[in-house]
């Protein structure tokens, strides 16, 4: 079996054997392009810099409690008021991550070298707080939350209800 290498050449093929890279080639620079921009600079980078960027990194980290109180917002209402599994496991999962965070604030922070960061852990400790206030809102919701002195005294009677409605309509 024999090779034959054919001679003619198609329109779409290229031959990189016979090219060498060099820069003076004939091949025309694409649109947009700038060589001088290919040049790489030595500049180095100043401590301001690193200091700006440290403190967005702080305060992203300080307002991430802040960003999941819409989601957990929706994940509460999602999962309904019946006393059921999914609900309570819901319910405790939002009051210990919460918990978690505010007594690892000071790992949380350990990235952030050099700055203090009072005000970044002050807005973390709130939006973690947030976060637990919306975890009481729902065990206040489900009925969890010992409210009235029934719940705590035996010869005190269970407040009374004042109407009952189902679908719309009085019952009473």
């Amino acid at each position: 079996m024999t090779t034959k290498v054919s001679g003619k050449k198609f329109k779409w093929s290229l031959d990189f054997n016979t090219k060498s890279r060099s820069s003076g080639s004939d091949i025309a620079a694409p649109p947009g392009y700038n060589p001088s921009a290919d040049v790489v600079s030595s500049k180095v980078v100043n401590q301001t810099d690193q200091s700006h960027l440290i403190l967005k990194k702080s305060w992203e980290i300080a307002l991430g409690p802040i960003k999941q109180f819409p989601m957990n917002l929706v994940i509460m209402y999602m999962s309904g008021n019946s006393i059921s599994i999914f609900p309570i496991m819901m319910v405790v999962m939002m009051f210990i991550r919460p918990v978690k965070m505010m007594l690892s604030t000071h790992s949380t922070f350990k990235v952030i070298e050099g700055i203090s960061a009072t005000g970044q852990k002050l807005v973390f400790l709130l939006g973690n707080l947030v976060n637990i206030g919306l975890a009481l809102y729902k065990c206040h919701s489900m009925g969890l939350l010992p409210t009235h002195a029934s719940d705590w005294l035996a010869f005190v009677e269970p407040q009374a209800r004042l109407e009952y409605s189902g679908g719309g309509i009085s019952l009473l």
